[in-house]
């Protein structure tokens, strides 16, 4: 690799030849500030906020898009510099929504810390100020142009990421805005409502739909026997709202905080994972014995889901029929929980809290009730839960660890790796593996299926046969499995595919942090995700007692009449753009 010597501010440091002004500031330890850019994804100097003086060069540059040359002398810190950004963000802020306070962003928003940090004091120009209308049809993610800043990473990620391309830029001048294309809501765009605009939206200009208020009011209703569920990518994520380190698991904590809330019971999504793994592992060997559709592809993404149905429905009889884990929950709560505690399911009120944006709108299809009552009622994400408890009072770093509540709090590390990208595939092979076998095998973890890559394939040898998997993570590496797959350059057997990229722990829901970290984040989460699942006594999902209970009590056996009743659904194809009526 061709390197050139650069000196920044007195630093001279030797970076490859392709870098950028900025990327070789980094190397020197050198903090320019940005405001538009995401690495490889968002590199346009659009905001201006990075400008650098470079010897020799005319006029101050954009360091995120001006690459090095050897011999390359850099400024960053001049009054010169110091003046232009200032005078740049307070052109930004001229033309923004400043009511702060009431900001779902405030004191987590990167034009509040950018104004801070360059020292704007004062508002010296008015822009048109043009009142727009929010965009909140969508069920899950809510668009309020008057906060948009036009730094146009929410567009880069759902184009160039996502490959979704649900929004774009429309209009010109003071009425430049980002929106669906003709106009539309996002409700009747091809948004699949994965969120990760929400993620690296640097203010509060889209976020997610908020079920806070119907979740209060169901608490306060007495008449309402309110339960939790929650994902095992919260466990992973919940603490960084409270200042702990990323990656702390806060499973004990976040079940405490739960319960002084007032939910009259909580339960462990991993369990319904688990029995994801009972019903979904049933189907793919039914598919392989029987000449199935192959390949099986998972369904318990529901931004996937959506993805597939709007751009790959030639692929939707490939899906597992099996709900995702918090809709088998929720069935279950208003169906053998209601039974065996003689509660009515009309009276129950179940709320899941997840790591995904996209849960929301999955609670409101048609295919996920029976007999006009909802398996889900409302969904928090894991920030929602975050502002809930905190306005709730309650002091969560100091709370005391305390067990989910039984018989559906009980999990295994099968469960808990859903979190991560890889873990479903790891889960259902666990079971898979053994139930072929006809034997407990000392094989536990299936390394071959693990990692962030986007794209990962392995060829797993069980009792003498070549299962052949693969993995994607976020629908634009699904895209490309899938393109691979229709031109039959490949094959496999069983596909798991999981809408954001790492998985849930990456969802749209998650914490957020300054998205040129987060990679780091991913890394940290994904290790927690699997630290938790090594410290469970049990690791294999047909080996939880609670699941086995189940079956004896209840459903009779995987892929029962009682199952495909509660626990499978049906997908069909949807319209990128349906008609708006």
């Amino acid at each position: 690799m061709d390197k050139v010597r650069v000196t920044i501010d007195g630093i001279t440091v030797e970076v490859p030849s392709h870098y950028t002004v900025l990327e070789a500031a980094k190397e020197a330890g050198i903090d320019i500030p940005t405001l538009c850019y995401l690495k490889e994804i968002n590199q346009i100097g659009a905001c201006r906020i990075c400008v650098v003086e470079i010897e020799g060069v005319r006029n101050l540059q954009t360091s995120c898009t001006y690459p090095v040359f050897d011999g390359m002398k850099v400024y960053t810190n001049t009054a010169k510099i110091r003046e232009a950004r200032k005078l740049n963000l307070e052109l930004i802020l001229s033309n923004h929504d400043r009511s702060c306070l009431t900001c779902i962003r405030n004191t987590n928003c990167e034009l509040q810390s950018l104004s801070k940090k360059l020292g704007v004091n004062e508002i010296r120009f008015e822009g048109e100020n043009i009142k727009y209308s929010i965009d909140n049809a969508s069920p899950a993610i809510v668009r309020d142009p008057n906060k948009c800043v036009l730094c146009r990473r929410c567009v880069a990620v759902c184009s160039e990421v996502q490959n979704v391309f649900a929004i774009g830029m429309v209009n010109r001048g003071f009425k430049t805005m980002v929106a669906p294309s003709f106009g539309r809501s996002l409700k009747d765009s091809p948004c699949i409502s994965c969120g990760q605009c929400i993620e690296v939206c640097p203010v509060g200009a889209i976020y997610e739909k908020d079920h806070t208020k119907r979740v209060y009011e169901a608490l306060a209703d007495e008449k309402k026997y309110v339960v939790a569920q929650t994902a095992p990518a919260v466990r992973v994520a919940l603490g960084e709202e409270f200042g702990m380190p990323i990656g702390s698991i806060v499973t004990g904590k976040m079940v405490a905080a739960l319960k002084r809330m007032g939910f009259d019971a909580v339960f462990d999504t991993d369990f319904a994972a688990d029995l994801t793994i009972m019903e979904e592992g049933s189907e793919l060997l039914e598919r392989l014995k029987n000449g199935g559709k192959l390949p099986m592809i998972t369904s318990c993404s529901p931004g996937w889901i959506a993805f597939c149905e709007k751009y790959y429905p030639e692929f939707i009889d490939n899906l597992s029929t099996c709900k995702s884990p918090h809709m088998m929950m929720g069935a279950l709560v208003k169906s053998y929980y209601a039974e065996k505690e003689g509660l009515n399911p009309e009276d129950i009120y179940v709320v899941s809290i997840m790591p995904c944006t996209a849960k929301k709108l999955e609670i409101e299809r048609p295919e996920m009730q029976h007999n006009g009552i909802k398996d889900v009622d409302a969904v928090l994400t894991t920030r929602e839960l975050a502002r809930m408890i905190k306005e709730m009072g309650i002091d969560f770093v100091n709370l005391p660890d305390e067990e989910y509540d039984e018989p559906l709090g009980m999990s295994t590390g099968a469960g808990v790796i859903f979190g991560a990208t890889g873990g479903v595939m790891e889960a259902a092979l666990r079971t898979v593996a053994d139930i072929v076998e006809g034997r407990e095998l000392d094989k536990v973890d299936f390394e071959e299926v693990r990692g962030l890559e986007g794209v990962r394939e392995a060829t797993i040898k069980i009792d003498g046969m070549d299962i052949k998997v693969a993995i994607a993570n976020g629908t634009g590496n699904a895209k490309k499995l899938l393109d691979k797959i229709k031109a039959g350059e490949v094959e496999y057997h069983f596909i798991e595919v999981m809408g954001c990229p790492g998985g849930c722990i990456m969802g749209g829901g998650q914490p957020i942090h300054n998205p040129n970290e987060m990679g780091k984040v991913k890394e940290l989460r994904a290790k927690a995700i699997y630290e938790a699942d090594k410290s469970l006594p049990i690791r294999k999902s047909h080996k939880n007692p609670a699941i086995q209970k189940l079956y004896e009590e209840f459903l009779g056996s995987p892929l029962s009449e009682k199952s495909h009743h509660l626990l499978h659904t049906h997908y069909s194809k949807k319209e990128l753009y349906p008609l708006v009526r």
